[in-house]
């Protein structure tokens, strides 16, 4: 019988890494094996996820501190939820229009920084990065970055597919909830938003989730409201089988469940949703140009993740993994490897993005006498007044 498909999410803890080569234990000796990896690789292509956004005050899902080891009950939404359920909806786009003023105070860290300065040394050639906040291509907009699961700065119609700036539909959110956008107000007053830590905003009159979601469990959530799309409301599009689709509104522009079209959704992949083809295919190509895979802050849980790393190890390419804790079928990835080879044919290390990757940018300049033109350090001051939600998925 077939082994069963890991669960969505999976929430189990993964077993602790195998340090390779085992002189990785140290900083300098991950700096001395990365620096081997880039050195067989010449080029390579970063997969990043949730653990590169944790300086930035993120949370991530399966670290020492992420959202499915601290919150057992945590459950984010799924798509065909939210396509089928209004009230479902409203609870979702309630709990997001909380969260989404300190999402915008959110900021790239050293993480992301050492990303474009190993780009600008020509040891990176693009990111395809797991996450949705915009931090890779802020941070460095001149190397290519490939959004695998969309990004949370836009809203899209489940119907026509035209996409509204997140910030703009924020304001309509405000509009046609002025008691919740008064609450809104009234939470930031306390600071409890300025904390990513739960236990200083329980302390405030606020309880969340660590990854941000805001936890309301008496909420009238049935009283919020959202707006349609704004092009199906002026042309409700045809539908698959060729009859008009209607889009109806009530007397403020708030979205009535009477509707058949015109629902905006967060321009992500949620759980339960297909990764947008071209997507999938830009993807598919980066790791087939690659000469070799660094994976940073991420478990690989997700399949969409995970077999893009085996695309690479099936293409016999090396793979460095930095990542705190343990990496989904990690075997797969290093059980074949010399024991006596210093990083060439493979890494995996266990430190925190933003503690390595700078020293070991800092190594590879000096290594190579090659230094950036313009360094931007404005990342440092990002990081300490970053205090952010994480993906607003649930």
């Amino acid at each position: 019988m077939r082994k069963p498909y890991m669960r969505i999410p999976y929430t189990d803890v993964l077993a602790s890494p195998t340090i390779i080569p085992k002189t990785s234990n140290t900083i300098a000796g991950a700096i001395a094996a990365i620096q081997e990896f880039f050195e067989a690789s010449r080029s390579a292509v970063v997969l990043s996820g949730a653990g590169i956004s944790v300086a930035s005050g993120l949370a991530d899902y399966r670290g020492p501190k992420g959202t499915y080891r601290v919150n057992k009950t945590y459950r984010p939404i799924y798509y065909s939820e939210f396509l089928q359920n209004h009230e479902a909806r409203k609870r979702y786009w309630a709990r997001s229009f909380l969260g989404w003023t300190t999402l915008l105070k959110a900021k790239p860290n050293a993480g992301h920084y050492a990303v474009k300065h190993l780009g600008d040394l020509g040891l990176v050639q693009s990111v395809i990065t797991q996450n949705v906040d915009s931090f890779h291509p802020k941070a460095h907009p001149q190397l290519p970055t490939i959004e695998l699961h969309g990004y949370l700065r836009s809203c899209v119609c489940t119907s026509c597919h035209e996409e509204l700036p997140r910030d703009t539909f924020q304001h309509e959110l405000a509009r046609l909830n002025p008691a919740w956008e008064a609450f809104l107000q009234e939470i930031l007053a306390t600071g409890a938003l300025d904390t990513e830590n739960p236990d200083e905003r329980r302390a405030k009159g606020l309880r969340t989730n660590p990854d941000g979601d805001v936890d309301l469990p008496d909420a009238p959530y049935t009283t919020f409201r959202y707006p349609s799309c704004p092009r199906c409301l002026t042309a409700p599009p045809i539908a698959t089988d060729g009859s008009r689709t209607k889009v109806e509104v009530d007397a403020d522009g708030a979205w009535k469940p009477t509707s058949t079209a015109g629902i905006l959704k967060p321009a992500v992949t949620m759980f339960g949703e297909n990764i947008r083809a071209p997507i999938k295919v830009e993807a598919e190509h980066a790791i087939e140009s690659a000469g070799g895979l660094l994976v940073l802050g991420t478990s690989l849980a997700t399949y969409s993740a995970w077999r893009l790393a085996k695309r690479a190890k099936d293409r016999g390419i090396p793979i460095a993994i930095i990542n705190l804790g343990g990496v989904r079928g990690e075997e797969t990835f290093f059980s074949d490897l010399d024991p006596s080879q210093g990083g060439s044919q493979g890494v995996r290390t266990e430190f925190s993005i933003g503690e390595l990757l700078p020293a070991l940018v800092e190594h590879m300049r000096q290594s190579s006498s090659i230094t950036s033109a313009h360094e931007d350090h404005s990342h440092s001051a990002e990081q300490r007044a970053a205090s952010v939600f994480k993906d607003m998925m649930s």
